[in-house]
């Protein structure tokens, strides 16, 4: 059976109110969910952005479900503190806890005062960083003078079993790169054929473990509303990857996004008032050989959102995919 998840925003909802949101994603019957470590949100319409791994800690002692969280090792983070964190919370909630680390955005990395690097050295940072995270998580002792400096760390809890590290990509480079080290991949939904691409490029170059999706979606009672929820949340998040790494703060997205268009709009998420039709959209992700679907209701009321496809989307895309056929495993 998949894994239909619940992505907790913190970009968008206050915190205390998030935790609520989650506990009742659980309730209605959402499986597990994650959320995203940011400083600050896309958009000063959404205007928030709580620290996410002091709430992991709450959501994980009042909920039953698994967590992830996407979070940037190397330079807002010393890896040894990433490390840390996620040791802590997977020694205290074992089997419950992954992350996916990824290369960063400068709208959060940049608080540092630190240069920012080109793209390749961030990959290669990433990287370096990652191994010094699952040296920690093994008990050793680690010293390293390469792109980040770490003398002497080391971590007097260890986590058993070791929390997963998911690999985050949004290009197919990204994708194939990941293979050598991640644990399993999550990406956002995109045209069906590019997703398709994307998990084999994972494949084709030995990635395992399991595949997962984020899925940006707007529902409302109506087409107008679904809409315009849509437009006021989320037309800040329209735009490439290698725009997006690049924006310096909520204000520089609030600019570009000025004039986006419905089409644009449409790409980056998927907009309905028909939960048949969202059932349709999750259904086709699940056939491409995702293992688990993150659902994001991109507007900020979230009850509404949980309560509905609770009842009319939740069961049915479980009950139709418990027999899918198996996402492609590694070639290696």
């Amino acid at each position: 059976m998949p894994i239909i998840g619940y992505h907790a925003s913190h970009e968008q909802i206050a915190p205390g109110q998030l935790l609520k949101d989650v506990q009742l994603a659980e309730e209605a019957g959402f499986d597990a969910a994650m959320c995203s470590d940011h400083i600050e949100p896309w958009s000063a319409r959404q205007g928030h952005s709580g620290f996410a791994w002091s709430w992991l800690g709450a959501a994980l002692a009042t909920t039953s479900l698994r967590f992830g969280v996407v979070t940037a090792p190397g330079q807002r983070y010393h890896p040894a503190i990433i490390a840390h964190a996620s040791a802590t919370l997977a020694c205290m909630f074992p089997g419950r806890f992954w992350m996916a680390p990824g290369s960063g955005e400068y709208m959060n990395e940049r608080i540092t005062g630190e240069r920012w690097p080109a793209k390749e050295e961030r990959q290669r940072r990433l990287e370096e960083s990652v191994r010094i995270i699952r040296q920690l998580h093994e008990g050793k002792e680690v010293s390293s003078n390469g792109l980040v400096t770490v003398q002497q760390a080391r971590l007097w809890d260890v986590p058993d079993p070791k929390p997963e590290l998911i690999a985050p990509a949004l290009s197919l480079e990204t994708a194939r790169r990941a293979a050598a080290w991640a644990d399993g991949l999550i990406t956002v939904n995109q045209p069906p054929e590019m997703l398709r691409r994307m998990l084999d490029a994972y494949r084709e170059a030995g990635g395992q473990g399991k595949a997962a999706l984020q899925v940006h979606l707007s529902w409302a009672a109506s087409e107008e509303e679904a809409y315009a929820i849509a437009h006021e949340q989320w037309r800040s998040n329209v735009f490439p990857a290698a725009v997006s790494y690049e924006m310096p703060s909520a204000s520089a997205f609030d600019a570009l996004s000025t004039d986006v268009t419905e089409q644009q709009l449409q790409r980056a998420a998927n907009i309905s008032a028909s939960t048949d039709r969202h059932l349709q959209w999750l259904g086709e992700y699940l056939g491409l050989g995702f293992d688990e679907l993150y659902l994001h209701f991109v507007g900020q009321d979230q009850r509404p959102f949980i309560e509905a496809f609770a009842a009319e989307v939740l069961p049915q895309l479980k009950n139709s995919h418990t027999h899918r056929r198996p996402a492609l495993r590694s070639v290696r």
